[in-house]
């Protein structure tokens, strides 16, 4: 039968990513959008859907009074607030995309069981929206709870974009081998379509079959874009370097243990990181 499934957030990156990717996959899925930037999602008629995937939110930035504020508004309590309209409508299956963030942790690795201790408010609202949703699930309003890594893919914000400009015009980089937990894009869309179609409750921490290296995704970067880079040794030791913020966001290790990311039996890594870079860098 074929799920009829609205996305909570217009335009956003993750949910624009969904949509064209189920329809170039020819899913039997009906998928609307409703913007969450205004009032507009309490006119929606919830009853209609099946499912929710609730994706709109604001991520990390310099912390203000105001964004603060607005990061409690709009990644708790509006997430909250759709939620109870979604279940008070008759939606059976609420779909969050939490983040990695509620972990607090910045260097090291991540168990199913490691407990969530958020250290931002980024990350604490996130927190708090997932545990109000808790409270609202049960047999008749199912919610899968997803805490993706980092995220990266054809028109991506955040650090991929950074890196791969750095990458096209650096004539050196570090030698420096790390190892982190990632996810491409495409990867979440076929994850979430199988969340959807298999009707799955719970959580998951998803990330792409291999951990990946800074280091080896720029040299490929530089690779696909015909531009050589040299590997230089760094003067300073690397449990060191990974003290400072800046670095430790390139050159640290932050990944989920393998074992946490078996839901599906692997079924959504459709495409590897080799090729996933070469397709993102290609588009471009």
């Amino acid at each position: 039968m074929t799920k009829r499934v609205l996305i909570t957030g217009k335009d956003s990156y993750i949910g624009s990513s969904f949509i064209k990717y189920c329809k170039d996959n020819n899913y039997d899925l009906i998928i609307d959008e409703v913007d969450t930037r205004n009032e507009k999602w309490k006119e929606a008629d919830f009853s209609q859907y099946d499912v929710v995937f609730h994706v709109a939110g604001i991520a990390h930035q310099r912390s203000t009074l105001k964004i603060r504020d607005l990061h409690y508004k709009i990644n708790r309590d509006l997430t909250l607030n759709i939620a109870k309209s979604a279940k008070s409508n008759g939606v059976k299956h609420f779909i969050f995309l939490s983040s990695m963030s509620v972990y607090g942790i910045s260097n090291g690795l991540i168990y199913q069981e490691t407990l969530p201790n958020p250290n931002s408010h980024y990350g604490i609202s996130k927190y708090q929206a997932e545990c109000g949703l808790k409270e609202m699930s049960n047999n008749d309003f199912k919610l899968t709870i997803v805490r993706p890594p980092m995220i990266y893919g054809e028109g991506s914000p955040g650090n991929y974009s950074f890196l791969s400009s750095i990458a096209k015009i650096t004539p050196i980089f570090l030698d420096i081998t790390n190892s982190r937990s990632m996810l491409y894009i495409d990867n979440l869309s076929e994850l979430i379509y199988l969340i959807i179609s298999n009707e799955y409750s719970g959580l998951i921490l998803p990330q792409n079959s291999e951990y990946i290296s800074t280091k080896k995704m720029v040299n490929l970067i530089g690779i696909i874009n015909n531009h050589k880079i040299l590997n230089i040794p760094s003067l300073i030791r690397k449990d060191f370097l990974v003290k400072l913020p800046i670095f430790n966001k390139v050159f640290g290790d932050l990944k989920y243990e393998k074992h946490t990311t078996k839901v599906f039996e692997n079924k959504y890594q459709i495409y590897g990181f080799e090729e996933s870079i070469k397709i993102t860098e290609k588009k471009k």
